[in-house]
């Protein structure tokens, strides 16, 4: 998230520029009973076709794995080939700084990890509070930097802002309702690197909203990409500059949408993930 650009939500599927709007099927909640419209039965059956053939080459791959994990050479093992953001073999890292993972490597993966986290932490329900935004910039910000970031976002999170995310305008949730802010990393990308700096785009799929009944800013979807220039500083990976845009953004499915009160019970019961390669 960028200053100025925090939770951008966007329309129109894959450039096309047309919208589509879902009605609720019943009143009271708003959440409940909007469903797209149905797709046809030989769509549905494709789609079972795929996924049990997937299941199929992945039991084969793993059946014919093998047990053997030997040295190819004295002190070497067989690199596998990776993709963006497939799994490397490595422990992720336990340090942690104001509940944010630190102590990535220094190196290509390190960054990758770091800006995978480093999204979370600034999509997160704590930035909307002053104080815990402000620890959340001094943990993942050069340190020369986070005076500008700071002055910036307290420009970009105005009372207004907070009333337009069904937020009280000092950033308290209302009584009785499940103030929702994630942001979950669907893949990182390294475009440039050195031995000190590296900039990594981390695709982003992010909630946000108010659950509750008769909310009036309901918890909705969206689809981003932020692009992290990173540098080497104080023994860790920071940002020093970041971007956000909209994208890519995939069709919506045939799901229905949950409840104002599955929503909030789902925030709260479920816990966010250490990222790391």
């Amino acid at each position: 998230m960028s200053p100025g650009d925090e939770h951008q939500a966007t329309g129109g599927y894959g450039g096309t520029g047309q919208t589509r709007t879902r009605l609720p099927e019943g009143g009271g909640d708003v959440y409940g009973g909007a469903r797209r419209g149905g797709r046809t039965s030989s769509s549905r059956s494709l789609v079972t076709v795929v996924g049990v053939v997937v299941l199929l080459i992945a039991a084969i791959a793993f059946a014919n794995r093998g047990g053997d994990a030997s040295p190819t050479a004295a002190g070497t093992t067989d690199k596998p080939e990776t993709s963006a953001t497939a799994p490397t073999g490595k422990r992720p890292v336990k340090a942690a700084t104001g509940g944010i993972a630190t102590g990535f490597a220094h190196d290509r993966q390190g960054a990758e990890s770091a800006a995978a986290n480093y999204a979370v932490a600034l999509g997160s329900a704590d930035m909307f509070d002053k104080a815990k935004r402000d620890a959340i910039l001094r943990a993942v910000i050069v340190p020369s930097r986070v005076p500008d970031f700071e002055a910036t976002l307290d420009k970009a999170y105005t009372p207004q802002f907070n009333k337009n995310v069904g937020l009280n305008e000092d950033g308290s949730t209302p009584k009785g309702y499940t103030f929702v802010s994630r942001t979950t990393p669907v893949g990182t990308k390294v475009t440039e690197d050195s031995a000190d700096s590296a900039t990594v785009e981390v695709w982003c799929s992010g909630l946000l909203g108010l659950a509750g009944e008769n909310s009036t800013a309901p918890v909705t979807s969206s689809w981003f990409t932020i692009t992290m220039e990173l540098q080497w500083s104080d023994d860790g990976w920071k940002i020093a500059r970041h971007s956000q845009k909209a994208g890519p953004t995939p069709i919506p499915g045939d799901d229905r949408a949950s409840s104002a009160e599955e929503m909030a019970k789902a925030v709260q019961e479920y816990g966010g993930f250490t990222y790391a390669r």
